[in-house]
């Protein structure tokens, strides 16, 4: 009875809405207009609580450093999270799966939010908790990111490069494997990741130069802004309206100034001590 009644909501969901829509005075379409807009205003919101995190980073890793750290990890994925959500009532609009940027940015997002293995652990997180750094005294990492307005990126967030891997590429036999995709999928996002981000070229660099893959990080605040540039664009130019201060604050500098260079990679070595 109660899997007759679920199946029952589910097939009204969508004249429902006509119905609340129409009580409102407004049509279907205009109903749809204004779930964009939430969207795009929830991820600004969420942007900006990611800056305000990260600026109080540093006096709060003083006081209390697993505080800090989680802070600043709920506040990335929550971005993650608002990505996903425009992405939810967007996905006519643009097709975040045809672009390595947006593709990661769900691919990630995905594996956060159903949290069933341990991949997707920031840097601070293995490093700064627990003194995790005492397990690495004297190996040296390779730090991958990307120029942004031709420059260094100046927030930086990163995630081990071979989680994506472990994700994604079925010739590894990872237990971790995203399953909620098919064979051909995976085979498509691994080839735009590998192209379209570099990654088989900071993994080539990575194994030329005899760094282990579990030492090999890389900064993902890049593929976020390059991934919010695209669907505000898209959005724009669909005549979406960027409503609330956020969204109004960060639609020209996400529309007509940003910019990531991925075909520069910048490396970094960083030795543990």
């Amino acid at each position: 009875m109660q899997l007759e009644l679920t199946r029952n909501c589910c097939r009204t969901s969508f004249p429902l809405r006509y119905k609340l829509a129409a009580e409102r005075g407004v049509s279907f379409q205009e109903s749809f207009v204004d779930i964009k807009e939430q969207a795009i205003k929830k991820l600004a919101n969420s942007m900006r609580i990611y800056v305000e995190t990260h600026m109080d980073f540093q006096r709060l890793k003083t006081i209390d450093i697993e505080e800090a750290v989680e802070n600043l990890d709920r506040a990335f994925e929550a971005k993650l999270e608002a990505f996903h959500s425009l992405y939810d009532v967007t996905k006519d609009d643009l097709d975040y799966f045809s672009y390595g940027d947006t593709a990661a940015i769900i691919l990630m997002r995905n594996a956060i939010h159903h949290r069933d293995h341990l991949l997707f652990q920031s840097w601070n997180h293995n490093m700064a908790l627990n003194e995790g750094y005492k397990k690495h005294l004297g190996a040296e990492f390779l730090l991958a990111g990307y120029d942004v307005l031709d420059s260094t990126a100046r927030m930086r967030y990163f995630y081990k490069l071979e989680d994506f891997y472990l994700r994604i590429d079925e010739s590894l036999q990872s237990p971790y494997i995203e399953s909620r995709m098919g064979s051909k999928n995976r085979k498509k996002l691994l080839s735009q990741l590998g192209s379209e981000l570099n990654f088989s070229d900071i993994k080539q660099k990575a194994e030329s130069e005899r760094y282990p893959i579990k030492q090999v990080y890389v900064n993902v605040m890049p593929i976020f802004i390059s991934a919010v540039c695209r669907a505000f664009t898209a959005l724009k130019e669909k005549g979406v309206e960027f409503k609330g201060f956020d969204a109004r604050a960060y639609e020209a500098p996400f529309i007509n100034e940003l910019k990531v260079d991925f075909a520069k990679v910048v490396y970094e070595p960083l030795r543990i001590t």
